[in-house]
């Protein structure tokens, strides 16, 4: 039984769901090993496409778990995907709330606060590590990763005009017959 696609879904995200403190995003990595090395549901082409689509669409990251599970296993997929990653975390946000609620003015509330932070700086940054190995085949797709992530740290600019230029030079390359 445990190897039927769908519950394989549900325990993974539920699982991802409970340490996904920032963000859907944060856990991209640890997606990514379940997805791509550990179940080889897909390769990791598939889930830079996946990923590139998540991020391009309007809407919530955590679109990318669905995305895995529609592609994995359907609609059925998309459905356990999504409410495994959404239900637990949900319910584990409630009850943190109203303990933060409650004990607010505590000293440990403060420092476990603080302490959050940088695990989830440190999680979304793995995260772009993690889809900048999967994406970047190819030493333009390296140079473009690096000329945009040091315009988005060294500018105060919208990164949109970043991702405006990786574009052009993505389809001018294309057009030239280069690798991207």
């Amino acid at each position: 039984m445990k190897d039927h696609p769908l519950l394989q879904i549900a325990l993974t995200f539920a699982s991802l769901s409970l340490v996904s403190i920032g963000g859907a995003n944060v856990v991209v990595p640890e997606i990514h090993r379940q997805v791509v090395d550990q179940f080889a549901w897909m390769n990791d082409t598939t889930f830079a496409n996946l990923f590139a689509i998540a991020q391009a669409a309007p809407g919530p990251n955590v679109l990318l778990v669905s995305l895995v599970g529609w592609h994995v296993a359907g609609t059925a997929g998309l459905a356990v995907a999504t409410i495994a990653i959404l239900l637990p975390s949900g319910l584990l946000a409630f009850a943190v709330s109203r303990l933060i609620a409650r004990w607010s003015d505590t000293r440990w509330i403060a420092i476990a606060k603080a302490g959050l932070v940088p695990v989830a700086v440190g999680l979304i940054l793995a995260s772009g590590v993690v889809m900048a190995r999967a994406a970047d085949h190819d030493v333009l797709a390296v140079a473009i990763t690096a000329a945009t992530a040091m315009f988005v740290i060294l500018s105060d600019r919208n990164p949109l005009w970043a991702l405006a230029t990786a574009t052009a030079v993505g389809v001018a390359a294309f057009r030239l017959g280069l690798s991207v």
